[in-house]
């Protein structure tokens, strides 16, 4: 089990949810668990209306804090089918968590 997760919640505007999804699992995710360090990812989507929550929530167990400000990590994660989504992202929340 690695001592750091990265944890990002984000909002899509509501027309380009397939996409949006087909693309965060089909290359998004696939691409960002090749970077050497990533241990595992995994999304959810909020089951529950909760206080100040976006609906998609994905958790990468990364092996270093640095990882996600990689060069590495920074060319999987801005490929062309996924920058083609992105724009349509309309809130991020984002943070990289030390396992105490």
């Amino acid at each position: 089990m690695a001592n750091y997760i990265l944890v990002v919640q984000l909002d899509v505007n509501e027309k380009y949810v397939k996409e949006f999804n087909e693309l965060y699992d089909g290359e998004h995710v696939p691409n960002l668990l090749k970077v050497e360090g990533v241990v595992s990812g995994r999304r959810y989507e909020l089951e529950r209306n909760a206080e100040d929550q976006l609906r998609y929530l994905a958790i990468y167990e990364i092996e270093r804090a640095d990882i996600p400000e990689s060069a590495e990590w920074q060319k999987a994660a801005t490929t062309p089918g996924w920058m083609t989504v992105r724009p349509h992202i309309t809130a991020r929340r984002r943070g990289v968590f030390r396992k105490m």
